[in-house]
């Protein structure tokens, strides 16, 4: 196959159920390729899949995201283009200085208990709910809502709020795919995104009239006195991004893991009380089950990647999840081995726009995978698992289990 319909098989239903054998085939063909013949109006001039290109490219302050057009017609679009995550040095820089204070190790010390007791209450749920044989959603109860319910702790929305709060991220989510920019799905998007500004600017104001412990109080107390050079806009738009960029990645990780886990039943036994090989596991899962599939940047002039020509504002698609099976850097990469060595997966990105909730997913599946299979040591799937359908953000959605009571 060449690149055009390795990208075809891609966005097609098998390969958004199984991208993998797509990737293993583009990297046959070298870590970078052209888009031949492309449409008149893509911006896209080549595809990369190779490890060391595609970190390369990502540490590259200069090489940078690109605003869609028209994204001031859009309330989606204009809270990501003031958010950090979205845009580029020097306001980059700016907001992403003030967050960075926030994601402290005094701060995830104090997540640790925090992560402890939601991780046992959800745990005692999925025990009643599986007593007897029942089935129990593992998604619905218990790898969603506990980045969901620290994260929320984190940053100080009540409880009673996720389920409504929930309903709009995944608007947002089916946006962002790949055939999501349909529409309908931006309307959506952008109502969703309405709905969680309002959300936070009354959430904002409860904060100025009854300060509290929570990420929102400090930094609403932060920007009034001045002591940050970030507005509210901002603060608002940065706050929609973050818990949502925070707590998918790890519910991914959870349920795209727990197969992988349930397949060496020897690694998940001795998770309990060996933290380096329970951090090995999680960062293996995040290798060979990455959340974000992939990333664009725009050349910043005309450049030349492993003799692929790319012209100065056309993007070139990263592949992070190919990369992260790039068999030049990680030998046998269909195989599961939490103690595998060699470089890091790019999963949470590296350079500028590393993602900030990286430390705390890691430290919830380093928290709650052993107490998972501490307390439920014959827990097995009884059906197929359901994957979400996005390349984007590609994960299991539904995945019924029973904990053998």
């Amino acid at each position: 196959m060449d690149v055009r319909e390795l990208l075809a098989g891609l966005y097609s239903e098998q390969g958004r159920q199984d991208p993998y054998p797509f990737y293993a085939a583009l990297h046959e063909l070298g870590p970078i390729r052209e888009i031949p013949n492309r449409a008149a109006n893509s911006t896209v001039a080549a595809v990369a899949g190779g490890y060391d290109l595609v970190s390369e490219v990502l540490r590259d302050p200069e090489w940078t995201k690109q605003s869609p057009p028209g994204w001031e017609q859009h309330e989606i679009l204009r809270t990501f283009e003031s958010s950090m995550m979205f845009i580029n040095p020097p306001d980059h820089t700016r907001m992403r200085a003030v967050f960075a204070k926030t994601f402290t190790p005094r701060r995830l010390g104090a997540l640790e208990p925090v992560i402890d007791r939601i991780t046992d209450r959800l745990l005692d749920r999925m025990a009643e709910a599986g007593a007897g044989g029942g089935e129990v959603d593992f998604v619905a109860d218990f790898a969603y809502p506990i980045p969901a319910l620290v994260m929320a702790e984190f940053i100080g929305l009540p409880e009673a709020d996720l389920s409504w709060y929930r309903e709009r991220v995944e608007r947002i989510d089916d946006f962002l795919d790949v055939a999501g920019a349909t529409p309908e799905r931006l309307a959506k998007a952008d109502t969703a995104a309405t709905e969680l500004r309002a959300y936070y600017r009354e959430l904002i104001a409860d904060r100025r009239r009854t300060p509290s412990e929570d990420l929102v109080s400090g930094l609403v107390e932060a920007v009034d006195s001045g002591g940050v050079d970030l507005t509210e806009d901002e603060l608002i738009s940065n706050l929609i991004v973050l818990f949502n960029a925070s707590f998918v990645t790890t519910v991914y990780m959870f349920s795209n893991g727990l197969p992988l886990l349930l397949d060496h039943p020897e690694v998940a036994a001795a998770l309990p009380g060996d933290d380096k090989l329970t951090l090995g596991c999680v960062d293996e899962v995040l290798r060979m089950q990455s959340p974000v599939h992939f990333l664009a940047r725009a050349a910043p002039r005309d450049a030349v990647l492993n003799g692929v020509p790319v012209a100065e504002g056309e993007n070139v698609m990263l592949l992070i999840a190919a990369a992260n099976r790039d068999p030049a850097r990680f030998p046998d990469p269909d195989r599961f081995d939490p103690r595998r060595g060699g470089p890091p997966s790019l999963a949470f990105g590296v350079g500028l726009h590393y993602c900030l909730g990286a430390a705390v997913s890691r430290l919830e599946g380093r928290l709650a995978l052993p107490r998972l299979f501490t307390r439920f040591p014959e827990l097995r799937i009884t059906q197929t698992p359901v994957y979400s359908g996005s390349l984007f953000l590609r994960g299991i959605d539904k995945l019924f289990v029973t904990t053998g009571g």
